[in-house]
């Protein structure tokens, strides 16, 4: 599992449900959800903490897609926030978004 602290669990765990296409398998009175992504994939779980580690995140999920405007804009659509376009030399090219809580994630084509 992945775990992320928030100071709202059900929000951000549904959140991160609906966009991945993910679902709820277990909530506890809003302390923590975990979303299950599919077999083979690593579940997501959601804390509830009262004060969450500032600063940058230091694990981030990568998301990877065949269309990444269009994903860029349906998870911006979400809402998500658009942290950076970035690039790095042979072509690679990715972009930075931010969750409601502020953590950030990136996507790029496979």
């Amino acid at each position: 599992m992945i775990t992320v602290d928030t100071t709202d669990a059900v929000r951000l765990g549904n959140w991160w449900a609906d966009v991945l296409g993910g679902r709820i398998v277990a909530e506890n009175d809003g302390w923590f959800v975990i979303v299950s992504l599919g077999e083979g994939s690593p579940a997501l779980v959601f804390q509830k903490v009262d004060d969450p580690t500032p600063g940058k995140n230091r694990i981030h999920l990568d998301l990877q897609t065949a269309d990444m405007k269009a994903e860029v804009a349906k998870l911006t659509a979400a809402g998500a926030t658009l942290v950076e376009e970035r690039s790095m030399g042979d072509g690679l090219v990715w972009t930075t978004l931010a969750d409601p809580d502020g953590n950030e994630f990136c996507v790029a084509t496979h």
